[in-house]
């Protein structure tokens, strides 16, 4: 418990996170869309909803997580066989958080239209990824791992699959979540002779910055109430604990309930009110009680500058697991610096805060120029950049021509 403790203000602001959506999703009435995309698969939805050609995939991890894998091997144009792209989602959702905007605006369908062949990733224990080859998700050992298993199994498992299928080294595009797996992962220099880019919307590697208003309240909470909720093995945004510590938080005057998302994630610009409401009535997804605490003690690292693997809180543990008293730490400067990259960040984004990106920009001050494209957005936000209606025109036009260089 002395991590948990030791980190409960952020783990306290990552239960809000679930909350937000939760809040949202158990206020709206459920509308047909989202109960087919709900109960039916991200192919049914996207072929129902888009018209799209779609293909269904079992990943299997070295540790036994069975994970689903969407394909769009082509556009409403046709064409096939082009080049592969995989885009992995963040925390809390799954990957149909990439396809909520109509089709001229889903960054998914728009790759597709161009060409490429696009696959999409469901982190472990979202709803479509929540078998294992042993485990059943009602046993708490299924839920015994953080971002740490998603950096040495989850990604690997992926990009191996896509290779092996494509025969191609793939594009990369990640958000929120997605960034600190492919960031820490690039790092240990794991599978990054399979990939041929990589573009990170929203990057996240550093946390110390955060000025989301319900981070705020969130270092005011009770150690007892967050402990209380993290005490299960499964942190499910709809169970009961949840939705009853969202009661009491929505008491106090500073949080507006009925507008959480620009609360926590900033004011973002752009959004689609219909989008929205597609987006909450699918959304959030579980994720292990366990990743929430290592993503908040990338708070306290971040003060002597470590992004360190996840600490078990004393020096018997960490050497039973790690054979040293400290966690491993992840040197984002030994990534691979002819690694072809694309950074796009927002100045109103509460999460991905703008120092704090500009710190990991610090790490890769020795990346070869004519590698690394870095485009700033003033008016985006943390959302902006998946349900954002300008997304297209101003960040995914600039992917694909950056794909294209690449």
């Amino acid at each position: 418990m002395m991590s948990l403790q030791a980190s409960s203000n952020l783990t306290a602001c990552l239960a809000l996170v679930v909350l937000t959506y939760s809040h949202h999703a158990l206020a709206e009435t459920t509308n047909d869309q989202a109960n087919t995309a709900q109960s039916t698969g991200i192919c049914y939805a996207a072929e129902i909803m888009h018209g799209y050609k779609c293909q269904e995939y079992d990943v299997t991890t070295a540790d036994g997580y069975i994970l689903s894998l969407q394909r769009f091997p082509q556009g409403k144009t046709g064409g096939s066989n082009k080049q592969p792209v995989l885009l992995q989602h963040g925390v809390l959702v799954d990957g149909m958080t990439w396809l909520f905007n109509p089709a001229n605006q889903s960054l998914a369908l728009i790759l597709a239209d161009n060409g490429y062949d696009v696959w999409i990733a469901n982190t472990r224990g979202t709803r479509y990824s929540r078998r294992h080859v042993s485990l059943d998700s009602s046993n708490p050992d299924y839920w015994d791992w953080t971002w740490d298993a998603l950096v040495a199994h989850d990604l690997p498992a992926t990009i191996d699959f896509v290779y092996e299928q494509t025969g191609q080294k793939l594009h990369y595009v990640g958000h929120s979540l997605g960034t600190l797996v492919a960031l820490t992962s690039f790092s240990e220099g794991k599978h990054v002779d399979k990939v041929k880019s990589a573009a990170l919307l929203s990057p996240i590697a550093y946390l110390n910055h955060m000025t989301t208003a319900l981070g705020v309240l969130a270092a005011r909470a009770f150690v007892g109430e967050i402990t209380t909720i993290a005490g299960f093995a499964e942190f499910n945004p709809k169970g009961e604990p949840v939705a009853n510590f969202l009661k009491v938080l929505c008491l106090d005057p500073q949080v507006n309930c009925l507008d959480l998302i620009t609360a926590l994630t900033g004011k973002n610009c752009c959004l689609n009110t219909t989008t929205v409401d597609l987006f909450l009535k699918n959304e959030p997804q579980s994720t292990a009680t366990k990743n929430l605490v290592h993503l908040a003690q990338s708070k306290l690292t971040i003060r002597d500058g470590r992004l360190a693997k996840y600490d078990y809180g004393s020096t018997d543990f960490n050497q039973k697991h790690y054979g040293d008293s400290q966690p491993p730490v992840y040197n984002l400067s030994n990534i691979p610096h002819d690694l072809p990259l694309f950074l796009s960040y927002g100045g109103q984004d509460s999460l991905s805060d703008v120092k704090d990106v500009e710190k990991l920009l610090d790490n890769l001050k020795l990346h070869d120029v004519d590698k690394i494209n870095i485009q700033y957005i003033e008016d985006f936000a943390h959302s902006d950049f998946i349900l954002g209606t300008t997304a297209k025109d101003i960040v995914y036009n600039q992917i694909m021509a950056f794909f294209k260089r690449h």
